[in-house]
């Protein structure tokens, strides 16, 4: 897994010499104003401006029409999680490297944080992101943000399928060993009502179970092959197995 990449962002701030200056001059925003011209860019849905100011841009500014709104959902939620006032406590340079730090309390109950944003300065403009980081978006170009999106469904197929392990085992202990299918264990609360459709999970959940009741396996393919998953799997009580089955369901041999 990649190191999670913190995302930010960049701008100008046009300065008129005087009543009668007839070209503006640009000055680059210092690191902190950066931080916070990303986050106030973010939280109105100006996804491409925003991704423009961060080593993003070569996986953003390609991209056509349909694969931005493709992507929207992934972006939404990332902009969902700024609060609407961002608090910076500092920054710190280094040469062409910056940190900035953004204070965050979790919740009430929860101490403060400080937590460090990484930028970089290029052609004199500083840009959320690392050096390292920043390879890495170049060498996967328009397919970094579906390729990190194929990455975290696969994760959370995975753990969702953990859960469906045990969600059997809680029903079975309380239907005389009889174990469930979907619409049972949903409606038993054991797992997520949002598993009847894949606009959340990108997956196809299936639970199949014998005639009597008494095994049980499950599967999960992705919804759109190569855009919210790879891997098809497989779970029953001896474990998750997974392949890449070109969006079909894995089929255990005997």
């Amino acid at each position: 897994m990649h190191k999670r990449i913190a995302i930010i962002g960049l701008g100008f701030a046009i300065l008129f010499a005087s009543a009668g200056a007839v070209f503006p001059q640009a000055q680059p925003l210092s690191p902190t104003d950066t931080v916070r011209l990303f986050y106030k860019t973010m939280r109105e849905k100006k996804f491409k401006e925003a991704f423009a100011m961060s080593i993003y841009k070569p996986a953003v500014e390609p991209l056509n029409a349909k694969e931005l709104d493709d992507l929207r959902p992934d972006f939404e939620k990332m902009a969902a999680a700024i609060p609407d006032e961002v608090e910076l406590s500092g920054e710190t340079i280094s040469g062409d490297m910056a940190t900035v730090f953004v204070k965050v309390k979790e919740t009430s109950e929860t101490a403060e944080t400080s937590e460090p944003i990484q930028l970089v300065k290029e052609n004199g403009i500083w840009i959320i992101g690392d050096h390292e980081n920043e390879a890495i978006v170049k060498k996967a170009g328009t397919k970094f943000f579906f390729n990190a999106r194929i990455d975290t469904h696969h994760n959370d197929v995975q753990d969702m399928l953990t859960r469906i392990t045990l969600a059997e085992v809680v029903y079975s202990q309380g239907h005389n060993g009889q174990f469930g299918n979907l619409t049972e264990l949903i409606t038993a609360g054991l797992v997520p009502k949002d598993l009847e459709t894949t606009a959340s999970t990108g997956y196809s959940f299936h639970i199949n179970r014998s005639m009597d009741g008494k095994t049980w396996y499950a599967t999960a393919e992705p919804a759109q092959y190569g855009r919210t998953g790879k891997l098809s799997f497989y779970v029953d009580a001896a474990g998750v197995k997974s392949g890449d089955q070109g969006g079909k369901p894995l089929v255990l041999k005997n």
